[in-house]
């Protein structure tokens, strides 16, 4: 029987602080696909949401329509954000074969 297994190293969960040491570029490149995670995410929630067969209450109605539409969008930014499903750094790795290449410029010389 194995040991202990250890914990997974965190996260970032945000954004900003994974791209601090990345180009311009690619920065700009998780940003776009984090945006479209997100966008992803909120289509297969609106779409899981429309095909429910509950019927119309007095706590189904507008207000309740409304914070369901906040609430699907909060957790598609967080997953997105968080890489929970992974489809923007899928898309950030097949994208980024497509930018230019940056080379380090040495001070000494």
């Amino acid at each position: 029987m194995s040991g202990p297994v250890a914990p997974a190293a965190p996260r970032p969960t945000s954004s900003a602080a994974r791209s601090a040491s990345l180009s311009p570029e690619r920065a700009a490149l998780r940003q776009a696909a984090e945006g479209f995670e997100a966008m992803l995410l909120r289509q297969l929630l609106a779409s899981a949401r429309a095909s429910s067969w509950a019927q119309e209450t007095p706590l189904t109605g507008g207000a309740m329509e409304q914070w369901r539409s906040l609430r699907d969008e909060h957790l598609a930014d967080i997953a997105a954000r968080t890489g929970a499903f992974g489809f923007a750094r899928s898309i950030e790795a097949s994208l980024a074969q497509h930018l230019p290449v940056h080379t380090p410029i040495d001070k000494e010389s």
